[in-house]
């Protein structure tokens, strides 16, 4: 066990490490350089030297790498946003708390659905249930999830105003205190979750079901349920950690969609609003942030394989 943690901790290290690279390289590929996009219409060879050398730009890639990555691993320093005079760090705090909220209480929900839509499909294959089940999975899945958000909010709010349009939700706070304004946000997003999980959980089964353990239980007299929910659903939940571990980069990349329709200033809408102003500070900070979310959503992935199968040896 502890051998294949730290494999798996120095194969995340190296993953992020290349993330890092391909990321800062790829900024730095553009036309004219980073500081002449951020300059826009401002721009004149004097205030580009000046930006330039205010950056750090004017020095070789190399060792703008280093410095960046230094302050990034020693301090998790994610830079400095000199159009809003403000640090990334400062800004992920600000944003970063309505981002979790959503994402966390959509996932929470997302999973508490699925699971039991996957089994129930599973036990009921080829019955109307089943086909019920299939055909509104099918529907969700295939609608984007900007499309949906945006139906959710003209119907639920604009048209029959069920739901009261949402003032600026721009603090962790604000998306506490005001839960109402919650639902269609995590709805979107948890519709579209189901949709995927609960297939992927009912083939999970179906593959399970036909196990020859499965049989063998069975032939020694033991109960369908406990068949059912003691041995066949712990070990289908395996494939299901693994998809929801690498399927939080998705979730953030929803979120970011949905903030923007329901007026929720999270880390969505920071970063879109950083790359539509050209701060690539910004967009590198809250990239390496997915990145590390990801990472670490998939080991957790790998390392939750003991606690659900017995066979599965972390060697």
């Amino acid at each position: 066990m502890t051998t294949y943690l730290i494999r798996r901790f120095f194969q995340s290290v190296v993953t992020l490490f290349i993330v890092s690279i391909a990321t800062f390289g790829m900024l730095h590929l553009m036309p004219n350089g980073v500081a002449r996009a951020m300059l826009g219409k401002n721009y004149n060879p004097t205030s580009l030297a000046t930006l330039n050398h205010k950056l750090g730009l004017d020095r070789p890639l190399i060792v703008q790498y280093w410095n960046w990555l230094d302050r990034l691993v020693i301090h998790f320093d994610l830079g400095y946003s000199y159009q809003r005079n403000q640090s990334v760090n400062d800004l992920l705090k600000e944003t970063l708390g309505q981002s979790m909220y959503i994402v966390g209480l959509a996932l929470f929900f997302t999973i508490a659905l699925s699971v039991p839509l996957g089994v129930l499909q599973a036990t009921r294959r080829n019955t109307v249930t089943d086909y019920t089940i299939t055909t509104f999975s099918f529907i969700a899945y295939a609608v984007p999830v900007f499309f949906l958000g945006v139906v959710l909010r003209d119907v639920f709010q604009v048209q029959f105003h069920l739901i009261p349009i949402a003032n600026q939700i721009d603090s962790f706070h604000a998306a506490f205190s005001q839960p109402g304004q919650m639902i269609l946000p995590v709805a979107t997003l948890v519709v579209s979750g189901v949709a995927g999980y609960s297939r992927y959980m009912r083939s999970s089964m179906l593959d399970e079901i036909t196990q020859d353990y499965v049989r063998t239980a069975v032939a020694k007299g033991a109960t369908k349920r406990r068949v059912l929910y003691g041995h066949v659903l712990r070990n289908a939940m395996i494939p299901m950690v693994t998809l929801i571990g690498l399927s939080l980069p998705a979730l953030v990349g929803g979120a970011l969609l949905v903030e923007q329709i329901f007026n929720i200033q999270g880390i969505g809408v920071l970063t879109i609003n950083a790359a539509l102003q050209n701060d690539f500070v910004i967009v590198l900070g809250t990239t390496m942030l997915t990145a590390i979310v990801t990472v670490i959503g998939s080991l957790i992935a790998d390392i939750s394989y003991a606690a659900l199968d017995p066979r599965v040896r972390l060697t």
